[in-house]
This record gives C-alpha cells, sequence and structure tokens, in this order.
C-alpha cells in the first residue's frame, strides 16, 4: 500500500522510506481508506482455510479461523469464534460449533452456533440447532430440533433443561444396576 508511493520517490535508497513516513501525515490519510479497505478484504481471505473438493478428513478440526468446506468431513469441528461454512459440494457428518455457520452442501449432526446458523436453498441438515438466529430458505431440507439462544446466554441451559426431566431417571437406572 505505502511501497508503492515511496518507491518512485526513492528507488535506490531503503532508509528513506522510514523518514518519509514520520513526515508524511497527508500520505497516510490518503493510504488509510485504502489500507482499510484491503485488509478487510485480506483478512477475509487470509483468515479463511479450505477443504477442497478431493480432500476426506475424518477426525477433529480446531483452530481459530474460518473454514470452507467443498469436500468430506467426519468427526467433530469446533471453530469458537469463527464461520464455518458448509459449500454446494461438502459432505459432513459432524457436530459443528462455531460463531457462525452457512450450509449450502450436505450436514448430518448437531450445530451449535454462538451467532447464527443459515441453511440456504440447496443446504441439506439432518441434526438439532443451538443458536441465536437461524434461517431458512425456501427448498431447503432440515430435519431436526431448534433451539433458540441469545447470544449471552450460556450453552448449559440445553443440558439443565433435558437434565430436569431425563437425569432424574437415569441415576435411579445406574443406582439399580450398580
Amino acid at each position: 500500500m505505502w511501497k508503492p508511493t515511496n518507491q518512485p520517490q526513492t528507488p535506490g535508497r531503503p532508509a528513506e522510506p522510514e523518514r518519509p513516513t514520520i513526515s508524511s501525515p497527508s500520505t497516510p490519510t490518503t493510504s488509510e481508506p485504502a489500507a482499510a479497505a484491503r485488509p478487510a478484504v485480506t483478512s477475509t481471505t487470509a483468515d479463511q482455510a479450505t477443504i477442497g473438493k478431493s480432500l476426506v478428513i475424518k477426525g477433529e478440526v480446531t483452530g481459530s479461523e474460518s473454514l470452507y468446506i467443498d469436500g468430506r468431513v467426519e468427526g467433530s469441528i469446533s471453530l469458537a469464534g469463527n464461520r464455518v461454512t458448509i459449500g454446494r459440494n461438502g459432505v459432513v457428518a459432524a457436530n459443528i460449533n462455531a460463531r457462525e455457520i452457512v450450509v449450502l452442501g450436505k450436514v448430518r449432526g448437531n450445530l451449535t452456533a454462538s451467532d447464527r446458523v443459515d441453511i440456504r436453498s440447496d443446504g441439506s441438515l439432518t441434526g438439532d440447532v443451538v443458536a441465536a438466529r437461524i434461517s431458512i430458505e425456501d427448498g431447503a431440507y432440515f430435519k431436526g430440533g431448534i433451539d433458540i439462544r441469545k447470544a449471552g446466554q450460556p450453552t448449559q441451559a440445553k443440558p439443565n433443561g433435558e437434565d430436569k426431566s431425563i437425569p432424574m431417571p437415569e441415576p435411579a437406572a445406574i443406582g439399580a444396576r450398580a
């Protein structure tokens, strides 16, 4: 961004690009809007990993960047603060935990999103959804349950709600077995 501006002025001197940066307050103002636009695009592209059409992954996928799946994944996917997108060719048999989940392909598993889940018109989801927001487009396939949570609400509320009705008989059964 600032290199093309500084290189024509000082083609042979590497020390001078540091000095004009200090003495050019108007140049950063011109560069900042371009810099603000470029990092937004760069961060989206650079922070997203892709699993291509021919890739098959079996196991646990974790990380700290967004993920685009166009291949096959079996196991679990945990990218808590990021976005997981299942592409049109993607086939996923896994529980997914992310900030945002977009389904364009086929998913079999439970989805937990801190923000939202989008099931697009070509998407298919068989499994339960826990999210603050959900959208299901016309033509999408969905079979499962939906639990809407506020963004700040902990995910333990579902197990507590289920524990009230289910665990009471289970401990009695476990106690009887033991």
